[in-house]
């Protein structure tokens, strides 16, 4: 038997209420899901009379997720935009920016020649140091001994090492290099300057002068090639460092030594006919030299101050650009200091001289005098 209002044959086919009339009314549950709104339940509408027919839904996890992350996409942004243009503008317009560090101090220096009293003796560079007072130096770099490294207040061990090696390094390239030494290339000592001190260099090397700042053989010891050789590579040396701090951001270390060369006329020079017979040259320097934290780091330095004493070396010969000491057999005849013109401006002379101690020379039973 037919059911309760259907009729025998069933529900006839387009009529209204059917199931294919609503068939694509259908929603499926995430369509359900994401409606705003809600509807009561019958339950809740008894237990409540004024309840409303409908209620808002919350947003569903997936939305809220979505526009949580919006949000802080955007603000994230936002706040690269703002600290992007506070940067550039700071850069700008900073009043605390860092000052540039000050510029080295110029180097200064004196020269004291040493004219000697009689003919300069000459024999072979064994026998002239053997009886000279060098004839205990250490040969080369060997001589240039550092003393124990130990740290300061405000300067570890190894940063007073550090400082103490770079000096020592100097002096090698400054007084000893064979290469320095013969007028050759002075790119080796010119590295070891920091850089705001290249330039007094530069024109050291370019236009040297006796004004105390601007004469080569301050930078450096080396002679003229024109007219001296050496007769030995090997430069005798002995000498001490001392190092101190210069205030709680730098350390000066201060380099003594005695340099002895042998050295003879070049081929072509004046005294070749002395040929065979070497004479000794004495140079003492005093480097006082300044590290601070970034030199230490650069492995390099700043000359603060250098007094250089030499010879035998003739009184007024300028000795700004090139050292030409007198050679075996020869005099300072009627030599004194130069006259100092005080109407010259730039290039001057050095108004001091030294007289060359006779026991500061090889003894006559070792070296022979000639007249030249």
């Amino acid at each position: 038997m037919a059911g309760r209002g259907d009729p025998p044959e069933g529900t006839p086919e387009g009529v209204p209420g059917g199931e294919e009339e609503y068939r694509s009314l259908v929603f499926d549950e995430s369509f359900i899901e994401a409606a705003r709104i809600q509807e009561f339940s019958a339950q809740e509408r008894l237990e409540d009379e004024e309840h409303a027919a409908v209620r808002s839904r919350p947003d569903p996890p997936s939305v809220r997720g979505g526009i949580a992350a919006s949000r802080q996409g955007l603000i994230l942004v936002l706040l690269i935009v703002v600290a992007f243009g506070t940067a550039i503008y700071m850069g700008v317009r900073n009043p605390y920016n860092t000052p540039d560090p000050p510029s080295a101090e110029p180097m200064r220096a004196t020269m004291l020649p040493l004219a000697p009293r009689e003919a300069v003796p000459g024999e072979t560079p064994d026998v002239l140091f053997e009886h000279s007072p060098a004839a205990q130096f250490r040969s080369g770099a060997s001589g240039v001994a550092l003393p124990p490294a130990r740290g300061s207040e405000h300067f570890s061990e190894s940063q007073v090492l550090s400082a103490l090696t770079t000096a020592k390094e100097y002096v090698v390239e400054s007084s000893i290099d064979p290469d320095v030494l013969t007028g050759g290339a002075a790119r080796s000592v010119r590295l070891m300057l920091s850089p705001a001190q290249q330039e007094q260099f530069d024109e050291s090397l370019d236009d040297p002068r006796a004004d105390g700042r601007h004469a080569a053989t301050s930078w450096m010891v080396r002679f003229d090639p024109a007219k001296v050789a050496l007769a030995d590579p090997e430069v005798r040396v002995s000498g001490k460092f001392a190092v101190r701090e210069a205030g709680s951001n730098a350390l000066e270390v201060t380099a003594d030594h005695v340099f002895v060369y042998a050295v003879r006329a070049a081929k072509g020079g004046a005294g070749e006919r002395a040929e065979g017979r070497a004479s000794l040259f004495t140079v003492r320097r005093e480097l006082r030299m300044h590290f601070d934290r970034e030199s230490l780091r650069d492995h390099q330095l700043s000359v603060q101050q250098v007094s250089t004493q030499a010879g035998p070396l003739p009184c007024a010969a300028d000795s700004s650009d090139v050292l030409t000491p007198l050679l075996a057999g020869q005099r300072a005849k009627d030599d004194g200091p130069a006259g100092t013109d005080p109407f010259a401006r730039g290039r001057s002379s050095a108004p001091m001289c030294g007289v060359l101690a006779p026991d500061a020379q090889p003894s006559p039973k070792g070296a022979e005098s000639a007249e030249s």
